[in-house]
């Protein structure tokens, strides 16, 4: 049940901006940003499932790319023990291969969201299609279910307020978007529009961990990286 906002650009010169909040088991072993894949994916950045050795989130800098992860449900029929871990489809994807419209991934639901230089999409597998949404220019807000859905209640909260929120041009570019996390943490975390969450109430034992922020434009990524002192609890946070 993680939460992305991207702003995708009206000009092809100006970076696509990124603001990624993971969702997961605490008690699941991950390792923070960095080039956690030096053989198979030389240059490749991000955040490392440390049982799958996926990824949640990674980039390639050299070549402007970066993808990150949100789980949905799914309606396959497909035996659990027929499925992967979805994190190879983070780095498969930075390496400029994604899931195709009519292929079937041996894996749970899940929205890939793409950047590829000053472009972006989602690419949805829910069990039973693969289907690609391309983002227009503007604020997007993407979770569990179709991008900027208004029946997700964080999406329908709080989406405006991103919107709303000012474009920064200075090197801490994504700190509105934080005043934003902050304010939205004065709801309790297991509350349907919560961003910073605590699942377990609903059956998942998942709370938010970590945010990355991310500016990506043609043949650049640089992606920013900073961990809940306790999970599904906000606390000011410095990016790095």
């Amino acid at each position: 049940m993680c939460t992305v906002i991207i702003r995708v650009p009206a000009a092809p010169h100006e970076p696509v901006r990124l603001l990624a909040v993971r969702d997961e088991d605490p008690h699941r072993a991950w390792d923070a940003l960095g080039p956690s894949w030096p053989e198979t994916h030389p240059g490749v950045v991000g955040v490392r499932d440390s049982r799958a050795g996926g990824a949640w989130l990674a980039a390639d800098p050299a070549h402007g790319r970066l993808s990150v992860l949100l789980n949905r449900a799914d309606v396959s029929t497909r035996p659990g023990d027929e499925l992967v871990s979805r994190g190879g489809l983070v780095l498969a994807s930075v390496a400029g291969t994604s899931p195709e419209s009519g292929s079937e991934p041996a894996t749970h639901g899940f929205n890939l969201v793409e950047v590829d230089g000053a472009s972006a999409r989602v690419v949805t597998w829910d069990g039973d299609a693969v289907r690609t949404t391309e983002l227009a220019p503007g604020t997007h807000m993407i979770a569990h279910d179709d991008v900027d859905d208004p029946a997700t209640g964080r999406i329908q909260r709080w989406l405006p307020e991103f919107r709303d929120a000012p474009h920064a041009d200075a090197e801490a570019w994504w700190t509105p978007w934080l005043d934003v996390l902050a304010r939205s943490s004065e709801l309790p975390a297991a509350d349907e529009a919560a961003i910073i969450r605590d699942n377990r109430p609903l059956g998942y034992p998942t709370l938010s961990l970590l945010l990355c922020a991310a500016e990506v434009s043609p043949g650049r990524a640089d992606v920013r990286y900073g961990e809940l002192t306790e999970p599904g609890e906000w606390n000011a946070l410095t990016l790095s």
